[in-house]
């Protein structure tokens, strides 16, 4: 069992489906309560449900939602130990010469703003006091440029550089760390990796399992001297240059059309 984990409680964003499903599943068999959010309030009830835990449905760019999870976890379970900022957007998509300002901003919203005001609301409600985690999932995209995803890739830097800013301010109560996944096989990624195998050096792509472990593993005591670090699981996409075949990603990403008002 990873260390430290059973009787806390946490909070987990994006949880109903793909990363944040597994992250909450298994923080939920380690022995931790868990609240999860996500926007479809079936989908949390579901999800809620299966874990025993409980959930609240709205979006994480509503700055009074955050406070709203964070105040529900309290009144649930007397505690916030643990909080996973794992919510996020992809959109939009394309060249920034081309991108619309208020659509920048949204992507700024939810997969900056929102983990700062969630982190700010657990410090407040019981962090500062009794200490605690946080785990921000960011990108190993948010390490180098990519085509047309230029707004993803610089919100996602922010968030990474947000994440070592948080480990310095709030050191030693509370650690804070990022985990940064390569293709997974998740629905935001899903027109990149439905299109045909990717040739990773380790061979495949990633599933929401492998990501949950490493952010488990980082909210546990096991990584009790760790803050301030971003935690790279990749499949070796980070030393492609080095193996043959090339990365097809960043021709998938060049070619893919998306839906009208997507």
């Amino acid at each position: 069992m990873t260390p430290g984990l059973h009787g806390r409680a946490a909070l987990v964003t994006g949880a109903t489906r793909g990363i944040g499903a597994a992250v909450a599943r298994q923080l939920a068999d380690a022995g931790v309560r868990v609240c999860v959010t996500a926007r479809d309030a079936a989908e949390v009830r579901r999800t809620a449900e299966q874990l025993g835990g409980i959930g609240l449905a709205g979006s994480v760019a509503d700055p009074e939602h955050a406070r709203a999870a964070v105040d529900l976890t309290l009144g649930e379970f007397g505690r916030i130990d643990i909080l996973v900022n794992n919510a996020a957007t992809n959109q939009p998509f394309g060249p920034l010469m081309e991108m619309d300002p208020q659509a920048w901003r949204e992507a700024f919203t939810v997969n900056v703003e929102a983990p700062l005001r969630l982190v700010q609301a657990a410090w407040r409600g019981w962090m500062r006091e009794h200490g605690g985690s946080v785990v921000n999932v960011c990108t190993e995209g948010a390490g180098h440029v990519g085509p047309n995803v230029g707004a993803y890739g610089t919100s996602k830097a922010a968030l990474l550089h947000l994440t070592g800013q948080l480990a310095g301010e709030l050191a030693p109560r509370v650690r804070v760390n990022a985990v940064s996944p390569g293709l997974v096989r998740t629905e935001m990624a899903r027109f990149v990796w439905e299109k045909g195998p990717v040739d990773l050096p380790l061979g495949r792509i990633g599933e929401p399992e492998d990501i949950a472990r490493a952010v488990v593993w980082l909210a546990s005591d096991a990584a009790e001297w760790i803050t301030g670090a971003d935690l790279l699981v990749d499949g070796g996409t980070r030393v492609q240059a080095a193996h043959p075949g090339g990365y097809a990603v960043h021709d998938r990403l060049r070619s893919y059309a998306p839906p009208p008002h997507s």
